[in-house]
């Protein structure tokens, strides 16, 4: 097993790769992991927004911006 210490250890390349490993393996098989209840909700309520054409879409760019740190 790989201990907090030996992760440290690691360069954020590596780091990286193991989240990709990770996710990988639990995304292969969806019954692994359940979502909650309100991730539905959540969808539900960001279909009828769009459904009723109320819903706000941001270009690439302005979401880039967004999420740009100062």
């Amino acid at each position: 097993m790989i201990a907090f210490v030996d992760i440290e250890r690691m360069s954020v390349t590596e780091r990286l790769q193991s989240i990709e490993m990770l996710w990988n393996s639990l995304s292969r098989d969806d019954s692994l992991v359940e979502s909650p209840a309100w991730h539905g909700q959540v969808l539900d309520s960001r279909r009828s927004i769009i459904a009723e054409e109320k819903a706000t879409f941001l270009t690439l760019d302005e979401l880039r911006n967004r999420l740009a740190r100062p």
